[in-house]
């Protein structure tokens, strides 16, 4: 099996075992557990590029402009990370694993919104499959599913900042995680000085864990940034349902999360969309193959 195959699976499988690793530390506020999210992972990047020798590269790669790009990246990541850790702790796995399987499809509409890109005739019916398993969520909810809707889109986003973005996945992690990192430790701080802090209190095993946010956080976009080089999009593609699938399976079987009828039929239109658009990408990626256009 080609290698990039193994890396993008190895990445979106550990992606999809997160919702464990956070229910373990769910005793952390969600506040606290980005923060230190942020500060183990700045701190395991800087290792890594010094491990490297690349620091003199990677501060040479850091300029004003790209200091505001990966700001507002930076921004969306931790709105990101905070509302998937609270949606874990609160008990919606779920509905946090619905919005990664609608990921593929915000990012069509992002591109068609915001970048002007022109949707095929084929994938007009996925994307409006999509809205009706939405719409039917909603209705059956009474109201939005929005812990699906709000990562669905600040990852969405962030995917597409990061496609505009000078830097490689490592240097561009580091700077995100540095621009988040004073903030970050000292509102670790001050939660320690009003007695809040959680950090060392709950034993040694769930300290640990917490120092192994860094290494936890970076190693699957490391094993990602490694796929996704050597093999095509449709692949990666089809890869990237691995980790909601495993997030969605936890959350029935694991957690026990309750999965209405309702909520299958929903979740049934929303797979029904996704499936044709994969095919579609599929078939779409041949053909421009097969033309010569690639």
């Amino acid at each position: 099996m080609n290698k990039g195959v193994l890396y993008g699976a190895a990445a979106y499988g550990l992606w999809g075992f997160f919702p464990i690793y956070f229910k373990i530390l769910h005793a952390i506020p969600a506040f606290q557990m980005v923060a230190h999210r942020v500060v183990w992972s700045l701190l395991f990047l800087i290792v890594l590029v010094m491990a490297r020798r690349e620091l003199a590269s990677f501060r040479s790669a850091v300029t004003r402009r790209t200091g505001l790009i990966y700001l507002g990246a930076a921004l969306l990541l931790a709105v990101n990370w905070g509302i998937y850790i609270w949606a874990v702790d609160a008990g919606f796995v779920i509905e946090a694993s619905l919005g990664y399987f609608i990921n593929p499809l915000v990012n069509v509409l992002l591109g068609v919104v915001l970048l002007r890109e022109k949707l095929r005739s084929w994938q007009l019916l996925p994307v409006g499959l999509a809205t009706v398993g939405v719409i039917y969520l909603t209705v059956n909810y009474g109201g939005l599913p929005w812990i699906a809707l709000a990562l669905a889109i600040t990852f969405g986003l962030y995917g597409l900042m990061k496609k505009v973005a000078p830097l490689g996945s490592l240097y561009g992690l580091t700077l995100e995680t540095g621009i988040l990192f004073l903030p970050a430790l000292g509102y670790l701080l001050f939660e320690e000085g009003q007695g809040l802090g959680a950090f060392g209190h709950l034993g040694w095993g769930i300290t640990l864990l917490v120092s192994l946010s860094g290494v936890i956080t970076a190693i699957p976009l490391l094993l990602f940034a490694s796929g996704a080089r050597s093999i095509p999009l449709t692949i990666l593609g089809l890869l990237q349902y691995i980790a909601p699938t495993l997030q969605f399976l936890i959350g029935v079987f694991l957690f026990g999360e309750p999965l209405t009828s309702s909520r299958l039929v929903g979740f049934s239109i929303i797979w029904s969309a996704l499936l044709i658009f994969s095919v579609e990408s599929f078939l779409e990626r041949r053909r421009v193959i097969a033309s010569g256009a690639v």
